[in-house]
This record gives structure tokens, C-alpha cells and sequence, in this order.
């Protein structure tokens, strides 16, 4: 196919060509709204760290190896270390560049490229900072500083502020389903109030994941209550039909959780303390439940994968597993008495 005529136009123009592109692409369902958010931040990204006004054909390769460079050395908000907050995670330099190479491929077809400066970049992942990630599920302790915090805002006493403006149990009912449901954030705030039934006394979550797949996941008896306890009193009166809600009544977005976490976290102890992102939470329920030996494909069914090998990346390494592992040794039980 005859490439198309060049076009020398800068590299913001070109980003906010593009995010306008693939924003349009949700209205035919071509691309979900999150994956849709994503590319855009992404590419707005780039043009940040590239220089808005270059031309984008002018661009090499080892412009692209400068970008991703500070693009993984750029603090993430949503990880911290003692020092501060951490630098990007290896996951999300990874979709980064993805994003990246998806915006040049376009830019090649468009013509606004001669050549994708793509196939000349040299940076590996381990050169762009050497950065791995971090263990993202909590301890057990941590988890359970984390839900116990949860649990007392539903019988805490309020901390002043309108009453009409205090979410306590929604709050309450986000850090639960988040720690032990795993749910991705995009299905989270997409859920609706009709989403929840009670089938034989339990009651029910039909969470609407990727793909157009559906799964049922029961609730926890605890988590059912605060669920009873929201739908009852602690959410806005309103004919919107999403479940969770800001005090004004609109469906909270994906960056409204991570405050809502943070929140919580901070009425849990010092010593059981950690910040986490609501994936870091979703490694968490995975972690857990595997780590007490619930069936892989129970918990595959839960988190909403499609096959096990999936699974595995969302298992992280605890500390002294390994040491429990072997002092718990199912062949040097000793039968109880009267086997």
C-alpha cells in the first residue's frame, strides 16, 4: 500500500489527534471507556515528556529511549516507599511503551511518521531503570488492619461535616469487595444496585467483567451486611442507578477508589500500615485465598479469568510462606487419635 502524503505536525497535535481518535472508538464499542482512558493518559504522556511543540517525524529513536527512560524514573502517586513515592512499576512500563508503539503504528499509517522511530529504540526494560515491581498483595496482617478499619467506620461515631456529606458505609462497603472479591476497579464503579440479589438466603454479586463475560460471586456474610447497611441509609437518595455514589449522587470514577482507600488506611495502625492501589488489593484476595488452599479454579471463577495460567500473575510471594509450608508438611502429620 502507497504510504500516505507526510504530514509535519507537532507532537501535541498529533497526541490530541489520536486521543481523539480512539475516545471516539467507545462509541461504537470498539474500545472500552478504560482501555480508552488508559491509551490517552498514556499518549498525553509521551507528548508531555517529548516536547509538545517538536514536530513528531523528527523524532529518533533515541528520543523514544529518552522518553521511556523518564517515563520509568517518573514518580507513581499510587506506590510509596519509606523515601517518598516509588517510580513506575515494570507492569506499567511495560503497557506504557505498549501505548507508546500503538500511537507511532497510527502515526505511520497516517502519515504523520516516514519511519516508526519505534524500530529503532534500544532501551530493554531492565535499562529503563532496572525497576521491578513490587510485592503488591498485603500480609495477612495488613489485610486484616485494612478490613477491620473498614468494618468500625460502620459503627464509628461521625468526625463532624454535613451529615449528608458522610459516606462511611460506602467506604466501608468499597474496601471490602475490593479485599475480598478482587474485583477489577472498571467492574467496581460500573456496578449497579440491580446487581446484587439474593438467591436461597445469599446474597449475590453479578459483576459484569471483559469480554461481555459475567460471573456470580456470593458475598461474604460480613460484606452482605454492610451492603444491607448502605443500600438502607448510607446512600444518597437519588434515581441514579450505579451503586456506589458521591455525596452529590454521581457514580464515583476509577480515581475516586484510590482516595476511598486511602482513607480507610489511614485509621489502621501504624505497624499494620502499607499503601496499596485497588489492583494491589485484587493481588491481595488472590494471594489469600490461595495461600489457604481454596480450589485454583474457585478462585479463578472469583477474580473472573478465563484460564488458570492467568492466575499465576496475580499470586505474589508472602513472607515465611515457604517456612509455614514446611512445619504444616501434610506427610509428617501425626494421625489424630483413634485414626
Amino acid at each position: 500500500m502507497r504510504p500516505a502524503q507526510l504530514k509535519r505536525i507537532t507532537v501535541e497535535e498529533s497526541a490530541d489527534r489520536y486521543i481523539e481518535l480512539i475516545l471516539a472508538k467507545t462509541v461504537t464499542g470498539a474500545l472500552s471507556p478504560a482501555t480508552a482512558e488508559v491509551y490517552a493518559r498514556d499518549v498525553g504522556t509521551f507528548s508531555a515528556l517529548a516536547g509538545p511543540g517538536r514536530v513528531l517525524d523528527d523524532l529518533t529513536g533515541e528520543d523514544v529511549d529518552a522518553v521511556l527512560l523518564a517515563f520509568a524514573r517518573k514518580p507513581d502517586g499510587r506506590r510509596s516507599s519509606p523515601d517518598g513515592p516509588a517510580s513506575q512499576s515494570a507492569s506499567s512500563q511495560s503497557r506504557f511503551r505498549r501505548s507508546v508503539s500503538a500511537f507511532f503504528k497510527h502515526a505511520t499509517l497516517t502519515g504523520w511518521v516516514q519511519v516508526n522511530p519505534m524500530t529503532a529504540v534500544t532501551v530493554t526494560a531492565k535499562e529503563r531503570g532496572g525497576l521491578r515491581a513490587e510485592r503488591r498483595a498485603l500480609t495477612r496482617e495488613q489485610a486484616q488492619g485494612l478490613v477491620g478499619a473498614a468494618r468500625s467506620l460502620t459503627s464509628a461515631e461521625p468526625e463532624g461535616g454535613r451529615r449528608d456529606q458522610r459516606m462511611e458505609a460506602r467506604d466501608a462497603l468499597i474496601v471490602l469487595l475490593l479485599s475480598t472479591l478482587g474485583p477489577r476497579v472498571s467492574e467496581l464503579v460500573r456496578a449497579n444496585v440491580e446487581d446484587f440479589y439474593t438467591n436461597d438466603g445469599v446474597r449475590y454479586w453479578r459483576i459484569f467483567g471483559k469480554g461481555g463475560r459475567t460471573r456470580d460471586v456470593p458475598l461474604p456474610a460480613d460484606v452482605a451486611e454492610v451492603l444491607e447497611v448502605y443500600l438502607a441509609g448510607g446512600r444518597p437518595a437519588t434515581s441514579e442507578k450505579a451503586l456506589l455514589l458521591s455525596w452529590r449522587g454521581r457514580r464515583l470514577a476509577r480515581g475516586d477508589v484510590q482516595a476511598v482507600i486511602d482513607r480507610v488506611q489511614r485509621r489502621v495502625p501504624p505497624a499494620q500500615r502499607r499503601s496499596v492501589t485497588p489492583h494491589g488489593l485484587r493481588h491481595t484476595t488472590a494471594t489469600h485465598l490461595l495461600a489457604d488452599a481454596v480450589d485454583m479454579d474457585a478462585v479463578r471463577r472469583v477474580l473472573g479469568h478465563r484460564d488458570l495460567a492467568t492466575l499465576g500473575r496475580y499470586r505474589d510471594e508472602l513472607p515465611g510462606e515457604l517456612e509455614v509450608a514446611m512445619r504444616t508438611h501434610p506427610l509428617l502429620r501425626r494421625p489424630a487419635a483413634g485414626d
